[in-house]
């Protein structure tokens, strides 16, 4: 579930790369804070950012787990692990 307090990156308008390096340390920043869950917002268009971030999550040791938000396909939801 998301909550409106849940830390949020939108990536609207970014190229892949900025992309990448942004939540890259949006991750990093979060668990250090010991968010638990992020949600990132990569929008719909052609799914080359969706795809990349979710490369990146991938192989992100600081993730748990990413899906897709069963009510909006341009969001991740991502949950990452304990502190």
């Amino acid at each position: 579930m998301i909550l409106s307090n849940t830390p949020v990156i939108d990536l609207h308008g970014f190229d892949r790369e900025y992309a990448s390096i942004c939540v890259k340390e949006f991750i990093k920043d979060n668990h250090m804070m010991g968010i638990k869950t992020v949600l990132i917002i990569h929008g719909n268009g052609s799914g080359v950012l969706r795809k990349k971030i979710q490369d990146d999550l991938r192989r992100n040791s600081l993730v748990e787990k990413y899906e897709l938000n069963m009510f909006n396909s341009g969001e991740t939801i991502v949950r990452l692990k304990r502190k």
